[in-house]
């Protein structure tokens, strides 16, 4: 969220744009400018909530719901409590989603301990929907994310780089630990992978840097750009 991001933003006093929710919401705290924001069209919202409301899943997936930069959730899970806690967001409980929907999402997720879980709804949406009509991934392997398919990181590294930076792809680093990561790491001309990453986004890597427990982010700036 952008407001759960802005904290860091702040704390390295960047004048850059802030980049949040997997590149669909692209924003300035410097002078507030939105640059970005594709949300998730209505009607996709609707049929991806009557999937997650089916019995094979409604009671074992937290539904969030990403509006206006707050969150909206259907009731308090365990999972929905451990988010909050550890982004300082306070969810909006609204028993029935809908009823949040006079404002079209920017992203959706859903939750659940359960991996296996995570990965089928991967793989059962990608069935039944073309890229061009919604973008799925992982962020951890208990979150499953939705966006405007026209939303990655890689797209919102390149605006941020080209058409702000006038900077080149090989004059680019980017630094990713999961499978929501892939496009920015294809898109630089540095991609590096972290350490605890899965395997198949260190093989997409152009060099994979020690864990996050060993600051592989931080060895990573050091080593290519200073």
């Amino acid at each position: 969220m952008y407001r759960s991001a802005l904290r860091f933003h702040q704390t390295l006093n960047s004048s850059l744009p802030l980049i949040t929710y997997q590149g669909a919401l692209i924003k300035d705290p410097g002078n507030g400018k939105l640059h970005r924001h594709w949300a998730v069209p209505k009607q996709s919202v609707l049929q991806l909530l009557d999937y997650f409301e089916q019995p094979t899943f409604h009671q074992r997936l937290s539904i969030h719901f990403y509006i206006d930069d707050q969150l909206y959730v259907r009731e308090m899970t365990p999972e929905t409590e451990l988010y909050a806690e550890r982004s300082g967001i306070e969810p909006i409980a609204v028993g029935d989603l809908r009823r949040s929907l006079d404002t079209e999402p920017t992203k959706i997720l859903a939750l659940s301990h359960n991996t296996d879980i995570i990965d089928n709804l991967l793989i059962d949406l990608r069935q039944r929907y073309t890229p061009a009509e919604l973008y799925f991934t992982k962020s951890v392997a208990t979150f499953f994310e939705v966006t405007n398919p026209l939303v990655n990181k890689g797209t919102a590294v390149k605006y941020l780089a080209e058409e702000l930076l006038n900077l080149q792809p090989d004059q680019v680093m980017t630094v990713g630990d999961n499978f929501n990561d892939v496009e920015m790491l294809a898109y630089a001309g540095i991609g590096v992978a972290m350490g605890n990453a899965p395997e198949e986004v260190k093989a997409l890597a152009n060099w994979v840097a020690p864990s996050v427990e060993r600051d592989g982010a931080a060895v990573a700036i050091e080593k290519f750009l200073l």
